[in-house]
This record gives C-alpha cells, structure tokens and sequence, in this order.
C-alpha cells in the first residue's frame, strides 16, 4: 500500500452517448441511448439525460423505449470511439509508461513510474497530493481540448480506491482519497462495491446477514473463507479493509477476437444459420487481420431461444488468419449445433492469439476444397443472371455524405426512404432533409473528429482543411460497430466482468456504469 495518491483511475463520462452529442450538435444537452435499436437491442450506454428517466447500460432496448420515448436511439459507431480511446490513452501515457487500460474509456496510470515520479517521491505529503491534484485537473483539461468529451478522475494509493474514487468523481469531477481512510470510505458501501463481488456471491453474503462492507470486516477473514472459499473468502477480506497491492500492468494483451450478432427473429433454419456463422467469420477475420494477429482456437457461441448459451471451439494445428479455414471451422462446428426452437445470437471468435500466422497445406487444400465448390464445372464461363443490387440499409446515427449538402447523419429510415440530419461537430444544429435509400448521391462515410482541426488517421478536418469525408469506405466503419466488438479490447479479469456486461455484448462494445 502506497503513502501517497499516486495511482489514478480515468473513467469517461457515458462515453459512447457523450461521444455522440459532442459529434452531433443537435443531440446536446438532450437524452441519447446508444446501442441496439431493434426490439431484441441492449442499451450499450445512456447519456445522463437518459438516466434520469431511468434507463441504465444492459437494459433492453424496449424498455428503455418505454421510459424515454423522446430520446435519440442510435446504433454504436465503434471507429469513432476508438479513435477517441486512442487519443485519450495517449494523453495518459504522456503522464506514465504504466497505463492500464481496462476498456475503451478507462484505465488505471501509475504516476510513480512517469516523469513526475522523481518529484512525487521527493515530496511531504501535503505537497505530492497537491501535485497529484494538479496531475488530474491538468488531464481532465486535455482530454475535453483534445476530444471535447469528459472524464472522471480519481486518485488513491491502490487500484481499488482510484476506482470508487473515480465512481465519487462522476460527472467530469476529480477525487482524491488519502491512504488512511480506506476502511471510513468503504465501511457504509454495499458488498457489490468490492471488485469480484458479483449477484451470486452477493446473495450468499446476504443470507448471512452481510450487507455492507463494514459487515465483512467485522465477520473476519476465518468466516468469509467458510462462506465462499479460502482463495475467494480472503480476498474479498483484504479488499474490506482496504487493502490491494495490485500493480499497474501496462499493455495488456488482449486474449481473443470475436464478433456477435442478436437477431430480431429466432433463427430456425439450418442453412440460414450457417449462412450468418459465414457473414460473422468474415467480419471476425478482418478484425483479427487489421490487428495484425492470428489465431490458434476458432469458438462458437450460440444463445438459443430460452437464453441457454452454448460454446462449441476447435484448435486448429497452428495459427492462421485464412477466412476459408476460419469459416469452414465455424460451419462446423454450428452444424453440430441442436437448433430447435430457434437461434437467438451467434457468435464467432478466434483465441490463442499469436503475432505470426502458420501457413500450411491443411489452410491451402481448404481454399482449393472450396473453390471448386463454389467455382462450377463447364459452362461455369457462361454469362451469369446479374444479381439487382441489395437494398442499402441506413441505421439511426449512421455517418453519411451527400455530394451536395456534404456530411451528415442518419436520423432514421424507413419505407424506401432515410431521413438525413447535415451538421458538423463544430458546427450549429443542422438542417434535415429526407432521401431515397438508393439515393446515388448518398453515400456512407467515416466518422468525423470532435474538434475542429483535430487529426484523425492522417485525415485533417474543418477550418482550412479538406473534410474528406466522401472517402469511400465501404460497410467497414458502418455496421463493424458496437453490435460487432466482443472482445476487441483488453479482456480484463482481474477486475471482474459485471454480469450485464455479457448481455450487453450482444449489442456491442459494453461500457461500465
């Protein structure tokens, strides 16, 4: 346990709604909820103008609908959060080496092994918490020049501490909780408050009248071992008194690659189910490829219509990112799959993950297998019946260009037709115009930086630069959102995965709190 303050704990404020106001200036200052739209959708996060009606991360997406009517509900736009996390995550290993980060919007920082840790260390105590007050204001200050977003910081002498003091923190506020006071700050919390304390544990403390923390410390370690364990009982004791000598550890690796999809309608059907394990492989390998990884173990996941979920994986002989093995290991591996009664979500990852991939003659003889299955026979020259294009889909909050009243975004859409909101983030409210959804001149665009003259991926915006925003992306960017990102962060088990978390993931990219 440290003397001094010098771990802190940075966690955004409602980030993904946050960083959709700050994007779109007619939506601030009014209710946002981010996530699934469609009747099976999770709420991923809401802003807080959302949470005053009650509407809370996890929660379905009907219900919150329910309780907000007027609030806008828009599908996740996961390039724009990450190129957010990414400038965040800079800022504070400018402050320290050792940044931990737990998600895309937070992350512990050991000021102690940065630039300022000579003068921390030199210094009274008065004066090291001065200049750890200092440190944070000065970090909230950048991220809202740099982002036009908001965070919370708190500092402590541990991980757990940094963390409650950054909930105290919330909104855009700065706690410090000096060492010392560790058992007066958490005696009066719930159990729940302890990291690794989830509703199954929690149940069995409160059968045995264990309701606060103050509780478990004065039951002792010697009781709370018979309750729930030796390794877990003595734990969640030491964690009661306030103490935690866990490190920082930077640049955690993250451990698998996945996407995810809930469907609007149970899924029954063989063929169609291995058509969308195809569609998930896909957008699972080029998420594996743009990190530059490859992987040894191909998992799928299936949540049946009773919400019973169901994993099925198989390792292959050596890592590989080859869409066709990964493909072909998942069909497999679905059609061993009972799916009477329907689907509701399926998943594809990759785990066992390496830097290098395994070129081998099992990869290539899968390509060939599949190539002349697909390929045809004689005749296969012959003119083919053109296929009519796919219908374009446009989803709520979508960015968008149109080659006369430049960049925009997706108000909604429906009947053959798709309503277009044109504003900047650096602009007033926009004005609203409504299309056709095949509409030539509209096209999908990349997300815009917060700021104005901020350098996104070498893409300059705004005064005096070229927007550049009808680069023609593609799909990527669009719908490879929230309701695709499993595990494409840090997979964090040490601090313990909140149950809504796994469904919230059925939509996407989950966010604490």
């Amino acid at each position: 346990m440290r003397s001094l303050p010098s771990i802190i704990h940075l966690d955004m404020d409602a980030f993904f709604a946050a960083v959709e106001q700050a994007a779109k200036p007619s939506l601030r200052g009014k209710p946002v909820i981010v996530g699934g739209v469609g009747g099976r959708g999770v709420v991923s996060t809401a802003s807080y103008e959302a949470r005053k009606f009650g509407v809370h991360s996890a929660m379905p997406t009907a219900q919150a609908r329910r309780l907000c009517p007027n609030a806008a509900f828009l599908t996740g736009r996961f390039e724009a959060y990450r190129q957010v996390s990414d400038i965040v995550m800079g800022l504070l290993r400018e402050l320290s080496p050792l940044v931990q980060p737990l998600s895309l919007d937070e992350a512990f920082v050991d000021l102690e092994a940065g630039p300022y840790g000579p003068a921390l260390r030199e210094a009274d105590h008065q004066t090291g918490e001065r200049l750890v007050l200092a440190l944070g204001e000065d970090l909230r200050a950048d991220i809202r020049r740099h982002t036009g977003v908001t965070g919370s910081v708190g500092a402590a002498g541990s991980k757990l501490m940094a963390k409650i003091a950054s909930e105290r923190a919330k909104p855009d506020g700065l706690v410090l909780i000096e060492p010392g006071q560790e058992r007066a700050v958490l005696g009066p919390m719930p159990v729940r408050a302890l990291p690794g304390i989830g509703p199954a544990t929690e149940q069995v403390l409160r059968r045995a009248g264990l309701v606060t923390v103050a509780d478990l410390t004065d039951a002792g370690e010697a009781e709370l071992v018979q309750l729930v364990g030796k390794a877990h009982g003595s734990g969640i004791y030491a964690m009661s008194i306030g103490l935690d000598d866990r490190p920082v550890v930077a640049d955690q690796d993250a451990k698998s690659v996945s996407v995810e999809d809930t469907f609007e309608v149970d899924l029954a059907d063989r063929d169609r189910v291995l058509r969308e394990v195809e569609v998930l492989a896909a957008r699972c390998v080029r998420r594996l490829r743009a990190a530059g990884r490859s992987g040894r173990t191909v998992v799928l996941k299936v949540r049946r219509f009773d919400f019973s979920t169901l994993t099925r994986s198989e390792t292959l002989r050596g890592p590989t990112d080859d869409e066709t093995v990964i493909t072909e290991t998942a069909r497999r591996l679905a059609s061993q799959v009972d799916i009477t009664g329907g689907v509701r979500l399926l998943g594809v990852g990759v785990s066992q993950l390496a830097d290098y991939t395994q070129e081998d003659l099992f990869a290539q003889a899968v390509r060939e297998e599949a190539a002349l299955e697909h390929g045809g026979e004689e005749g296969a020259g012959a003119a083919e019946e053109p296929e009519e294009p796919a219908l374009r889909r446009w989803m709520p909050g979508q960015d968008v260009h149109h080659a006369e009243y430049g960049p925009g975004w997706v108000q909604g859409s429906g009947v053959g037709r798709v309503t277009v909101r044109f504003e900047t983030p650096w602009s007033g409210p926009g004005r609203v115009r409504t299309f056709s959804v095949d509409d030539p001149d509209l096209e999908p665009a990349r997300p815009l930086p917060l700021v104005e003259g901020e350098d996104w991926g070498g893409r300059r915006f705004g005064a005096g630069a070229e927007e550049g925003a009808d680069e023609d992306v593609g799909d990527d960017g669009v719908d490879d959102g929230v309701d695709d990102g499993v595990d494409d962060g840090v997979d964090d088990g040490e601090e313990g995965a909140e149950e809504g978390a796994e469904e919230g993931a059925e939509e996407g990219a989950e966010e604490e709190g």
